[in-house]
């Protein structure tokens, strides 16, 4: 169906989606930031206000969304049996055979150390409010119980060269000796602790012949361009190894949509409710109207669920800022949560030095709350289930941070315009009603802090979360509020925690 048949006039779709959320129609709340790279990658075949029988979240998922302020991404898939960084990203660049042996190893997946109620234990004691599992990364294999099927894929070391064959499997892990259903133990153990929870979706998928060739996958064909509306050369990554096959057909396109939806379906509908679909990567433009059709039919299996953008465009609930906190507070009305990894990358490390630790956890959680954000920390475990113990131990101590920090943290807003900050030193945060403002300290001040940016009240009470007495303060009037740090602090073993100091101010 041509786009233009989708649409009722720009004002009028966002009228309709906008007021699920309070907003004004052509408020731009609800656009995403032109530096986000996904949206770039989608915005010439996405339209930005979306169809008028869509919604987004509603007001309250979304305040929820804000919330959360912590949580944990874990990245899990038969890519760990081989120890390798970078998730599956590896796939692109193995020689043939290695890609054909690859394919394989889901046949000894058998991580015996794997314990749902243990990581999501470990989730808690790290003071996450949410977590992201990988569900399906792009090289197509199933952590999930799945009764879809792939139909079609690469035989890489067929005799008269790479070939694709017909096939009928699930290529999931309840086809590995393990046979368990991952995603659900961690749905039951979450729900149980009353986590949110994220389930991560990859639309490309490097195994299934049918989708090729989207979004760097190593089959590509000669209609590339047209199909995935940008140059052949753009979708495929440097180094990767690719191999030219005719174009899908009609049928397999189809094949490919509907395995497609059926797979974010059963996510929706067989592991009680789904916080937020956080979906990467994208297709393309000549499947974009099957994709709107999947999208709408999300909706009506959880209507709340929060959709990250990846692919989707505008039709996205929020965004991720992805190995950086932004600079500065970000210029869109559409919550947003970094994912940052703690090693060197999302899967797996071995490294104990890779390992960033916990006043790197600490440090970036208060920047991107100050900002307005959430931010979540990136982490895999091994072939076996278990996370590295540097891991465990960093997560865990900033988890005690949070503990006696946490009120600062969970549930604030931003302070207004360029309040967030004074210097490199200083972040605010503050409570929904505004009564309390919360200033960080990232690195101690010494014998006095002065804060510019409050307003001038004769009744500001100071404490330090941690330490009962009251923190005596005056105003100076060219300089603003000053506080006296008591000297019972000045000793580092005297001070309530580590890494950054919060201060509580409140009025009256």
């Amino acid at each position: 169906m041509h786009r233009r048949a989708f649409l009722k006039t720009g004002v009028q779709a966002l009228s309709t989606a906008a007021a699920l959320h309070g907003q004004t129609p052509n408020a731009p709340a609800h656009k995403l930031p032109e530096t986000d790279s996904h949206y770039r990658q989608v915005k010439g075949y996405v339209e930005d206000t979306p169809v008028p029988e869509y919604r987004w979240a509603s007001s309250q998922a979304y305040e929820s969304f804000r919330d959360i302020k912590v949580g944990i991404r874990i990245h899990w898939g038969i890519y760990s049996i081989r120890g390798q960084a970078n998730e599956s990203w590896p796939y692109l660049t193995l020689p043939l055979a290695e890609r054909d042996r690859y394919n394989q190893l889901y046949k000894t997946w058998n991580p015996v150390g794997f314990d749902a109620g243990r990581w999501t234990t470990l989730f808690t004691d790290a003071g996450c409010k949410m977590f992201a599992f990988t569900t399906k990364h792009h090289e197509g294999f199933s952590m999930f119980d799945t009764r879809a099927r792939v139909r079609s894929r690469a035989n890489w070391t067929a005799p008269a060269g790479p070939q694709i064959e017909p096939c009928d499997l699930a290529y999931s892990i309840m086809e590995t000796p393990f046979r368990r259903d991952v995603v659900k133990e961690l749905c039951s153990a979450a729900h149980r602790r009353n986590l949110k929870i994220a389930l991560y979706f990859s639309h490309p998928d490097w195994y299934d012949a049918d989708f090729r060739p989207y979004c760097y996958h190593p089959l590509q064909v000669p209609s590339a361009d047209k199909l995935t509306g940008v140059r052949a050369s753009s979708n495929q990554r440097q180094g990767e190894i690719s191999v030219t096959v005719p174009d899908p057909t009609p049928a397999e396109t189809t094949r490919m949509m509907d395995r497609h939806r059926a797979q974010l379906t059963e996510l929706l509908t067989n592991y009680g409710r789904i916080d937020m679909l956080s979906l990467d990567m994208w297709l393309g433009p000549s499947v974009w109207p099957e994709m709107r059709r999947t999208l709408l039919h999300l909706r009506t299996l959880q209507p709340d669920v929060m959709l990250r953008a990846r692919g989707i465009g505008n039709y996205g609930d929020y965004y991720t800022p992805e190995g950086f906190v932004p600079g500065s507070k970000e210029n869109t009305g559409v919550p947003w949560m970094v994912i940052y990894p703690l090693g060197a990358s999302f899967s797996y490390d071995p490294e104990a030095k890779n390992y960033k630790g916990a006043p790197w956890i600490v440090r970036n959680v208060v920047d991107t709350v100050a900002k307005g954000g959430n931010f979540q920390i990136g982490v895999g475990p091994d072939a076996n289930g278990e996370f590295h113990p540097t891991a465990v131990s960093q997560l865990r101590d900033a988890g005690r941070w949070l503990k006696l920090n946490g009120e600062a943290i969970y549930a604030t807003r931003p302070r207004p315009g360029d309040l967030w900050r004074e210097g490199e030193d200083i972040r605010f945060s503050r409570s929904k009603d505004s009564k309390t403002t919360y200033c960080f300290l990232l690195n101690w001040p010494g014998r006095t802090v002065t804060l510019a940016s409050l307003p001038d009240s004769p009744n500001t009470r100071v404490h330090m979360l941690g330490y009962a007495p009251a923190l005596p303060s005056h105003r100076d009037p060219a300089k603003g509020l000053v506080i006296e740090i008591p000297e019972a602090l000045q000793d580092p073993a005297k001070r309530p925690c580590e890494y950054a100091w919060t201060l509580r101010l409140t009025q009256g």
